[in-house]
């Protein structure tokens, strides 16, 4: 019996994708659910699960090929994989163990995969392993951290029993459905632990190196490479724990390799480096960036070179804000259990705002311009690993209480980073507060595909002419930025001048005006 791999629905006004990348190839057995291929769109990227276990048995949509919704993906044959022939197998190195251990009390092997990553996120980077080759664990224990694009995602133990098998180390990338080790369960766990012993006298593709007195396994990236240039561990220089070999160690050797070959040589007098730049890299420390350092870096030139962004500029005065903050704060924690701080009141003022002018709320896609009869409110937070903003929903639907409710939480999971991928995803229009850092003045740049964002900044007492006399009042500047190809002038200045006006008499709130 087959079953039928079709395209899923690719979203709101979108009717067609690109076979972007197979996971699998005819004769692979699959899960269900088990990621089969990845297609893109011109909004996201769409990962097909299998809708059913058996073996891939033919491939209808080749990767570059264009499909359109519900379209014929593939076919999936009932049953396992076609036995292997007695030939030389190539991917020896993949094979599973079976699904019971022949060691101890013949505990189950099972694989702990890679967890859903998220809509569009198809991979991550292991970040760190809390438990090594040969660990007891229990069921749910933390056994390692990936890192993907923008969140920080735990992966535990599926079962108790023993860590038999990392098969993904510290550094390497892993796909989404993939697999990161084995485990033995049952009473044959911690036998089944340590490796099996060579069966042969040929050589041993994936030995233990003994580093520093400690076993330490190679990265399996790293040994396949090695095996295909022909290097042994010895011609390489390990920088990972332990001095574990990485494929970016691999890499290096064969550059270095490859240079040596084309270097003449030595000449008997060379020019040598700077005393002074030899002395100033001794003091610099170079660190990777994380992937959601790259990623927002990626987002932010997107962002500059895709909309016509400008700003535009006014201030506000907080007098009014501040005395009903003060009279109602400790009553409104006392029944809401949360502190009433200033960003309700912007968060409110916006939303009025953005019923007046509709297009600062509104983004383009592709030669349409989409209004959103809604307001999915992002609030940017700053975390330890870098920005991050989480949506408030229907924030035009709340109250004080409930804005202020879910901004804390949603600030507490952003900085714990567990903030996970819906919660960061469908916003229409940002907050931005730069205040908190003590920002006086400063230029926003653009959330996409959002069409605008408030900033704001510090509160500051400064000299004001009201009814001809000098005062003293906490002012704030506030700045909005917007795409210029959507949002007129007028409909900026208009926007933030009602910001303005809802800020100094917080009643228009009250009274919707």
């Amino acid at each position: 019996m087959s079953t039928e791999v079709r395209v899923p629905t690719l979203g709101e006004s979108v009717t067609e994708a690109t076979v972007a990348t197979w996971f699998k190839k005819p004769g692979d057995t699959v899960a269900v659910d088990e990621m089969l291929c990845e297609l893109e769109t011109d909004k996201v990227t769409v990962e097909v699960p299998s809708p059913a276990a058996g073996t891939l048995s033919e491939i209808v949509a080749e990767e570059g090929a264009t499909v359109g919704v519900d379209a014929l993906l593939a076919n999936i044959s009932e049953g396992g994989a076609k036995p292997a022939d007695d030939g030389p197998k190539e991917h020896h190195e993949e094979q599973k163990p079976s699904a019971k251990s022949d060691a101890g009390g013949g505990g189950d092997t099972i694989d702990v995969p890679v967890p859903t990553l998220g809509e569009s996120v198809t991979e991550a980077t292991v970040a760190t392993w809390f438990k090594k080759e040969g660990d007891s664990v229990a069921a749910d224990e933390m056994l390692c951290e990936l890192e993907t694009d923008k969140v920080s995602v735990e992966v535990p133990a599926p079962a108790a029993g023993t860590l038999t098998k990392i098969l993904k180390g510290e550094g390497e990338t892993v796909e989404a459905g993939g697999t990161l080790a084995q485990m033995t369960t049952g009473a044959g766990a911690a036998a089944a632990a340590p490796a099996a012993a060579p069966s042969s006298d040929g050589p041993v593709e994936h030995h233990e190196a003994q580093r520093d007195g400690k076993d330490t396994e190679d990265a399996p990236s790293a040994k396949k490479m090695m095996a295909e240039k022909g290097l042994s561990p010895d011609q390489v220089t390990g920088t990972g724990k332990d001095g574990r070999i990485m494929k970016e160690d691999v890499q290096k050797a064969i550059a270095a390799g490859a240079a040596a070959a084309r270097a003449p040589a030595p000449e008997p007098v060379s020019v040598p480096r700077s005393p002074v730049a030899a002395e100033d890299e001794a003091r610099e420390e170079r660190v990777k960036m994380t992937r959601l350092r790259q990623t927002i870096a990626r987002r932010l030139k997107d962002a500059q070179n895709t909309a016509a962004m400008l700003t535009t500029y006014n201030e506000v005065d907080m007098s009014a804000v501040m005395a009903l903050r003060n009279e109602y704060k400790d009553l409104f924690e006392k029944k809401h259990g949360v502190r009433l701080g200033f960003m309700s009141f912007f968060t409110k003022a916006c939303c009025h705002a953005l019923k007046e002018v509709p297009e600062v709320n509104a983004e383009i896609d592709g030669t349409d311009i989409v209004y959103k009869n809604f307001v999915h409110m992002g609030i940017a937070a700053g975390t330890p690993t870098g920005l991050v903003v989480p949506v408030i929903r229907d924030a035009d639907q709340m109250s004080f209480a409930a804005i202020e409710k879910a901004i804390a939480e949603k600030g507490r999971r952003a900085r714990d980073g567990k903030l996970s991928m819906a919660e960061m995803q469908g916003g229409t229009f940002t907050i931005s507060n730069g205040g908190v850092y003590g920002s006086l003045m400063s230029s926003p740049i653009l959330n996409p595909p959002q069409s605008g964002i408030l900033g704001m900044h510090k509160i500051q007492e400064r000299p004001m002419v009201v009814n001809g006399e000098i005062v003293i009042r906490p002012m704030m500047y506030l700045a909005l930025s917007y795409d210029h190809r959507i949002v007129d002038g007028k409909g900026a200045v208009t926007f933030l001048v009602r910001v303005k006006e809802a800020l100094e008499d917080p009643r228009r709130l009250l009274m919707d005006l």
